[in-house]
């Protein structure tokens, strides 16, 4: 059971208080970013652009960064670009360490090979934001790119080179910012600060949420309440069983060697490697969003019969939707979960420090049985990460909920909300009871994502 007393312990201990409104002070920062609009660009005609492009076009890649910019994207604002940039050069730089053997030799060195691993991620962040920073500043100045229901938007008052440059800049700033913030918050703030930097973009969707739902149920009528109660119940269900997916592992027991050193005796301890049954995290929807998306926006902006045609056939909602994106997210789970799981180099570190799975022989046998289960548990996850995934669109055919409701209970934003939560209260906690406080858990403790 969750207890709501502690959260008042934390203004009594003034290190954690100073953390805390440090934390909220520079989301609150973030959160003004998001409306301070780029130069030299019409952001009124931009929404209604995007406004009328989501209605006739549907769902767009545009509408997943605009989830994780917090709006910022179609209003276009400084933070445009929002930490998507970051976040690609993170998954990259993952990605290249498995596969490049000097990466994967500076990762092995601690923490000094991680921080240079974090600058190399801000290098690549760099190039990332000056190409899409290019890339939108082309993109706004074409007035034919803006034509959506017999009408054309002009959104660059003046284009040319000095708006060009002038958006590059300004954009590449904002994310560079962004990623300043989020570093700040994680040195000297409580949790994750470009979790928590995400999270708070998703939150500030509520208003538009509860405005769609007012909206939905006028007329008010006795059967919209039933269905409004019904809802409501799902969406608590499903709220705890993405808490307990989110926390469940497979506990792996681990037995180490006693060692005798002189006069002292060393290991003859017992522990146990936790795996995760969500190890790829929020990561596959996200990869299986854009690849599924791309046609459509391609088709938006290109409209080829065949690429329209295509598109239509995978229009968001639809069956062949729902079962490619499934295939889509199933396949990057065990995708990403490879790439970044190394049964092989655990199986190597178990084997120098003295320790062994009880029943296994160390070495390969070690990596294999890990790989063996590794794989196994990661097909609950992957069940769960597509039925997270599709059940929005389900809650919206059937029963005919707003579309910001559905969405905002359902698929990434959920996850990333429920897991940021879990792993900032995780953090809380510890500080609490270091300092001999209550936690938030009348029995046990909460658990991080890591």
């Amino acid at each position: 059971m969750l207890k709501l007393a502690p959260f008042g312990n934390i203004f009594k201990i003034p290190d954690l208080k100073r953390r805390f409104l440090f934390t909220v002070a520079l989301i609150a920062v973030y959160r003004i970013g998001c409306y301070i609009p780029t130069p030299g660009i019409d952001g009124a005609a931009l929404s209604e652009f995007f406004q009328k492009l989501g209605e006739s076009s549907g769902p767009t890649l545009f509408g997943i960064m605009n989830m994780f910019t917090g709006g910022a994207l179609t209003r276009a604002t400084v933070f445009a670009l929002g930490i998507m940039p970051y976040i690609s050069a993170s998954i990259i730089l993952q990605l290249l360490v498995a596969v490049i053997p000097a990466l994967e030799k500076l990762s092995a060195q601690g923490e000094e090979g991680r921080q240079k691993l974090n600058q190399y991620t801000r290098y690549l962040t760099l190039a990332i934001c000056l190409l899409q920073g290019y890339m939108i500043a082309l993109w706004l100045s074409n007035p034919h790119h803006f034509q959506v229901g017999g009408m054309q938007y002009r959104i660059v008052l003046s284009p040319g080179i000095g708006f060009n440059l002038m958006t590059m800049i300004t954009l590449t700033t904002g994310t560079l910012l962004i990623m300043w913030l989020g570093e700040q918050i994680q040195e000297r703030g409580i949790g994750n600060g470009i979790s928590l930097i995400i999270t708070a973009g998703i939150v500030s969707r509520m208003p538009v949420v509860a405005n769609q739902t007012i909206t939905w149920l006028q007329p008010f009528t006795p059967q919209k309440f039933i269905t409004l109660g019904f809802v409501a119940a799902i969406l608590v269900v499903v709220l705890l069983v993405v808490i307990l997916i989110t926390q469940g592992q497979r506990r792996i027991p681990i037995q180490y060697a006693r060692r005798v050193v002189g006069r002292r005796i060393y290991g003859g301890q017992s522990t146990y490697l936790p795996l995760r049954v969500n190890q790829a995290g929020v990561i596959p929807i996200i990869f299986a969003q854009s690849v599924i998306l791309f046609p459509a926006t391609i088709a938006t902006f290109l409209p080829r019969a065949g690429l329209i045609k295509f598109s239509q056939a995978l229009q968001k909602g639809g069956l062949w939707y729902s079962l490619v994106f499934a295939g889509f997210i199933m396949f990057f789970t065990y995708f990403y979960t490879a790439i970044t799981f190394n049964p092989l180099e655990i199986s190597k570190n178990l084997k120098k420090y003295g320790g062994f799975i009880p029943g296994i022989r160390p070495g390969t046998l070690t990596a294999q049985y890990l790989d063996f289960i590794m794989t196994r548990i990661a097909l609950p996850g992957a069940i769960f990460l597509a039925s997270i995934a599709v059940f929005p669109d389900i809650l919206i055919n059937l029963m005919k909920v707003p579309s910001a409701l559905a969405n905002f209970f359902g698929g990434t934003s959920v996850l990333i909300v429920v897991g940021v939560m879990l792993d900032t209260m995780r953090q809380l906690e510890s500080r609490l009871m270091m300092r001999h406080y209550e936690g938030f858990m009348k029995k046990g403790t909460l658990k991080g994502r890591r």
